[in-house]
């Protein structure tokens, strides 16, 4: 988290990038629920830990981008926007790599190099089966949402940031308007 604050120079832009985190807890415990697994603590927390890693890696490529293009000049609307096109389809590519590559993982099936055969049940689907199911399904879902919900979390906490900066100049205007009224001097433009 300290590390993400040093980089985007804010602490609202990491919170918005753990909450792609959160997101994607919602998809690991609907795949373990949909498969019928149990919630493993030790293969399956491995499989919640490598899928935040993915996940958090995609909420930052998509902010970071927003970020340069904003401050390139780009207007914020067309910036999100932009950002959001530019970056889907790498972002698509890295979960559909992931969970094609982790569906043999799930459907047992492996391959016996030493016999040279297809193996339909694997011995080790046991073992690694929960912690694969809950990275494809935890990895389907944020990143569905966090192509939705990361940018607009973002674009709401920049509005938000903008009126409410316009609400403080606001007042403080009307704040001290009796005395430059009273004084007869002008206020200082900001």
């Amino acid at each position: 988290m300290l590390i993400l604050v040093t980089q985007f120079n804010s602490v609202l832009q990491p919170l918005i990038i753990l909450t792609s985190v959160v997101l994607s807890l919602g998809g690991v415990f609907l795949g373990l629920s949909f498969m019928e697994y149990p919630f493993g603590v030790v293969m399956t927390g491995v499989g919640v830990i490598s899928l935040a890693g993915v996940v958090v890696n995609n909420a930052i490529v998509l902010i970071d981008y927003t970020n340069r293009l904003h401050r390139r000049g780009m207007r914020f609307r067309d910036a999100v926007v932009a950002a959001g096109c530019t970056r889907l389809r790498p972002v698509l590519l890295t979960a559909i790599t992931t969970i094609l590559g982790l569906l043999p993982m799930v459907t047992g099936v492996a391959y016996n190099f030493h016999k040279m055969e297809i193996s339909w049940v694997s011995e080790s689907t046991q073992w690694w089966s929960s912690m694969a199911s809950a990275v494809i399904f935890g990895l389907a879902l944020a990143t569905i949402l966090t192509l939705i919900v990361v940018p607009t979390l973002y674009a709401l906490i920049h509005t938000t940031r903008l009126a409410l900066s316009r609400w403080a100049k606001a007042v403080r205007t009307a704040y001290w308007a009796p005395f430059y009224r009273l004084t007869g001097s002008e206020p200082e433009e900001d």
